[in-house]
C-alpha cells in the first residue's frame, strides 16, 4: 500500500502550513476572532446560534481568506455562550461543520461554543499546586473509566458516572471500607489514567436517562470534555468546569492525571469536521479508500504537517487549560515517529514532568512506511516516550489472543527467560543473550533505551481482566490457587524495572462475568452494560488480602530505589540473574545503597535458594507485602509454591 495524496508535496506544505496559535475562537468581552484552516475551500462562512442543538443561525458572516490557507473573521460584542459552526464550500459543495479547534460544544458536539474560559475555573484552580515532580520510574499508573468508577450502587457516591464523583470525600461501601478517590489514595498510586474523556460520538448526550455505555474510543471533538460525564451536557461551560474540578480533586490528594488520547482515528470519517472543511487532509488514503490501521474505518495522517500541529496544539491545550499531567496514546504506531518526538519536544517546553506512553502497535496495516511508524521496536528512537510491554504481560499470564493459553504464573514451562527480559524493563541484559544457550522461547531484542520507556502490566481495559484470564485458562484451579497466581503476577510487575501499571479494580479482583459468553466472562466490554463494567466496591472486603498485597507492593517499591533504576547501564550493573530452575526466576539486585534478593516461584513445590552473604529481611512473601520487616534470614531462603519472595539486606 502507498499513500496517495498531494498533501505531502513540498509545494503544498510550504504554501499551506500555518504556524500561528489562534486557530479556533479567541474570546474577549469586546470581540471574538475566528480562524479556520481551509486551504482548498472556495469560501467559508461563520454561522452563529443561540442554542447548541436547536434553531436556525441568527447571523451568517463571510470569512476572509488569510495566511497559509486559513480563513478568519472578527465579530464585535460579547459572544460568551453563543454557539457557532463553519460552512466550507469545496468543489461547489457546501458543508456545515463544527470548529476542529472548538474549546466548548453543546450536546452531542454538533456546534461549537464561544466560552470565556476564566468563568470555568473552580475556586483556587489557577493557583493549585500540582503533585510534586517525580522520576518517570517512580510513577504507579492506575487505569480508570470515569463511569465505571462510581456507577455501581456499592460505590457510596452521589454523582454516579460523573466527573463530580471524583470530588466526593469520605465515600465508603456497605462494609464501611473506603471507595472512590480515597481508595485510590489509600492504595498508593501516583497517576490515575482516564479512559478517553474528550468528547466522543458513541453516546447520545441528549438521552442520558437511557442506559448507554462506551469506553470512548470514538473521537468527535478533541479539545472538549465528554458531555455524558457532566451534570449538564447542553450548556458547554458545565462540562469544562466539572472536568477541572475532577483534576483539582485528584491533585489535592497528590494524584496526577493522565489522559488516554485517541488521535489515531475518528468516530465517523465522512462526518468528521476536518473532512468537511478540508476533504481527505486529516486522513491517510489508500487509493480512493481510507487507510484503516485502526480497524475503525479510518486512520489519521499525523505526517501531514497541519494534522501534526493539531495534535500538538491539542495536547498543549489540555496541559495548560486543564492541568493534565500525562498522555497515553491509543494505537500509537499509527502515528509517525517524527510526530511523537515533536510532541515530546513541545510538551517539554511546558513541563518536562509530563508522562507520555502508548501502545506500540496498530490494529491493521497502514500506508505509512513501516520504518516511520511509532512501533514498540522503535521505542529507542523516541526518547522520553514509553511503550506498553506486551512481552511481560503475555509471559506472566499467557497471550491475550489465546484464551486458554497459560503463562509463567500458571505453570507454563520455558518462560523464565521472558520473565527475566521483563525484569530488565526491556533494556535487556548481557546474561540474556549468551551464544552458548539455546532459548526455548525467543527473547525480544531490547527495545527501550532506559527503563522509563517500558510500561509493565498484567491487564488493562482491553481483553480479560487479570482474574478472568487466570480463571479461564486454569478452570481446574480453586479460587485460592488463582489468588496465589494473581499475587505472583502483580509481584513480578512491581519488582521489575520500568513503570508499573494496573487496571482499576484489579486490586480487588475485578471480574466481568457474562454467562452468555463461551468461557463465562466478557473479554471485550467496550459497550457492555454497567452491570458488567462497573467496579463492584463491595468485593473489597472479601478481597482485602489482595488489596493489602497490592498496597504493600506499592509502598515497598516507593521505599526501594533499586526497583526504580533510571538507566540501561544501572540495570546491567545492578542485576545478577541466578541460574534458572524450572518455573523459578531469581536474581540479586545490588546498588551502592541497597541489596535485594528477589525470587519468583511458579512451581507447585517450595524451593530453597542460596542467599548472598549477610542477613536479609523478608518484606514480601506469599501472603504479605509492605515496608514492615516480616522476618530475618541468612544463607538460605525457602520460597513457597506459586509465590514471590523479596528480601532486602539489613546488615
Amino acid at each position: 500500500m502507498q499513500e496517495n495524496t498531494i498533501y505531502l508535496t513540498k509545494e503544498f506544505e510550504e504554501k499551506y502550513t500555518y504556524t500561528g496559535n489562534d486557530l479556533g475562537s479567541t474570546y474577549s468581552k469586546e470581540s471574538t476572532s475566528f480562524r479556520v484552516y481551509a486551504p482548498t475551500a472556495e469560501s467559508v462562512t461563520l454561522n452563529l446560534y443561540e442554542d447548541g442543538l436547536q434553531g436556525e443561525s441568527y447571523e451568517t458572516i463571510a470569512m476572509e481568506p488569510a495566511e497559509n490557507g486559513t480563513y478568519k473573521v472578527t465579530v464585535s460584542g460579547d459572544l460568551h455562550k453563543k454557539y457557532y459552526t463553519y460552512t466550507a464550500k469545496v468543489d461547489g459543495k457546501a458543508k456545515e461543520a463544527v470548529d476542529p479547534y472548538a474549546k466548548a460544544v453543546g450536546a452531542n458536539g454538533v456546534r461549537g461554543m464561544v466560552v470565556d474560559l476564566s468563568t470555568t475555573n473552580p475556586e483556587g484552580f489557577l493557583e493549585e499546586k500540582r503533585p510534586k515532580k517525580i522520576n518517570t520510574t517512580d510513577a504507579v499508573i492506575y487505569e480508570l473509566h470515569i463511569r465505571d468508577f462510581s456507577i455501581d450502587e456499592s460505590s457510596g457516591m452521589k454523582y454516579k458516572g460523573k466527573y463530580k464523583a471524583f470530588t466526593e470525600e469520605s465515600t465508603v461501601n456497605d462494609d464501611n471500607l473506603k471507595t472512590g478517590v480515597e481508595h485510590i489514595k489509600e492504595l498508593g498510586v501516583t497517576h490515575v489514567q482516564l479512559l478517553p474523556s474528550f468528547d466522543y460520538g458513541s453516546v447520545d448526550e441528549t438521552k442520558l436517562d437511557v442506559p448507554q455505555y462506551n469506553w470512548g474510543y470514538d473521537p468527535l471533538n478533541y479539545n472538549v470534555p465528554e458531555g455524558s460525564y457532566s451534570s449538564d451536557p447542553f450548556h458547554g461551560e458545565v462540562r469544562i468546569k466539572e472536568f477541572k474540578e475532577m483534576v483539582q480533586a485528584l491533585h489535592k490528594q497528590g494524584i496526577c492525571v493522565v489522559m488516554d488520547v485517541v488521535y489515531n482515528h475518528v468516530f465517523n470519517a465522512e462526518e468528521f469536521c476536518y473532512q468537511k472543511i478540508v476533504p481527505d487532509y486529516f486522513f491517510r488514503k489508500d487509493g480512493d479508500k481510507f487507510s484503516d490501521a485502526s480497524a475503525c474505518g479510518n486512520e489519521t495522517a499525523s505526517n501531514h504537517l497541519m494534522v501534526r500541529k493539531f495534535m500538538i496544539d491539542s495536547l498543549k491545550y489540555w496541559v495548560e487549560e486543564y492541568h493534565i499531567d500525562g498522555f497515553r496514546f491509543d494505537l500509537m504506531a499509527i502515528h509517525d515517529i517524527t510526530t511523537m518526538n515533536e510532541i515530546r519536544k513541545a510538551l517539554n517546553e511546558v513541563d518536562e514532568n509530563i508522562i507520555i506512553h502508548g501502545e506500540g502497535w496498530a490494529a491493521e496495516e497502514s500506508v505509512l512506511p513501516e520504518k516511520e511508524r511509532a512501533l514498540k521496536k522503535y521505542t529507542y528512537r523516541m526518547p522520553g516516550i514509553a511503550t506498553f510491554s506486551d512481552d511481560i504481560r503475555d509471559a506472566i499470564k499467557g497471550s491475550v489472543f489465546e484464551e486458554l493459553e497459560k503463562g509463567f504464573v500458571s505453570g507454563e514451562p520455558d518462560l523464565e527467560e521472558l520473565i527475566q527480559f521483563g525484569v530488565t524493563g526491556a533494556v535487556g541484559h548481557s546474561q540474556l543473550y549468551r551464544k552458548d544457550v539455546t532459548y526455548k522461547q525467543e527473547i525480544p531484542e531490547p527495545w527501550a533505551l532506559e527503563p522509563a520507556q517500558c510500561v509493565n502490566y498484567n491487564s488493562c481495559h482491553d481483553n480479560y481482566t487479570l482474574w478472568d484470564k487466570l480463571a479461564v485458562s486454569n478452570p481446574d484451579k480453586s479460587p485460592k490457587q488463582l489468588k496465589d497466581m494473581n499475587k505472583l503476577a502483580i509481584a513480578i510487575v512491581f519488582t521489575s524495572q520500568g513503570i508499573p501499571f494496573i487496571h482499576a479494580g484489579e486490586e480487588i479482583l475485578r471480574s466481568k462475568p457474562d454467562k452468555t459468553k463461551e468461557y463465562g466472562y466478557e473479554e471485550n466490554s467496550f459497550k457492555s452494560s454497567d452491570e458488567i463494567n462497573s467496579i463492584k466496591w463491595n468485593t473489597k472486603k472479601e478481597n482485602l488480602d489482595i488489596f493489602k498485597y497490592y498496597q504493600g507492593l506499592i509502598a515497598f517499591r516507593k521505599a526501594t530505589k533499586a526497583l526504580r533504576l533510571s538507566t540501561k547501564e544501572e540495570v546491567e550493573q545492578s542485576i545478577e540473574f541466578l541460574p534458572i530452575l524450572p518455573g523459578v526466576v531469581s536474581y540479586r539486585l545490588k546498588t551502592t545503597e541497597e541489596e535485594l534478593f528477589i525470587a519468583y516461584n511458579a512451581g507447585e513445590k517450595e524451593v530453597t535458594l542460596e542467599l548472598p552473604e549477610g542477613t536479609f529481611g523478608v518484606y514480601v512473601n506469599k501472603t504479605q507485602a509492605g515496608v514492615e520487616l516480616l522476618e530475618k534470614v541468612e544463607k538460605q531462603v525457602v520460597v513457597a509454591p506459586v509465590s514471590a519472595m523479596v528480601l532486602k539486606k539489613v546488615k
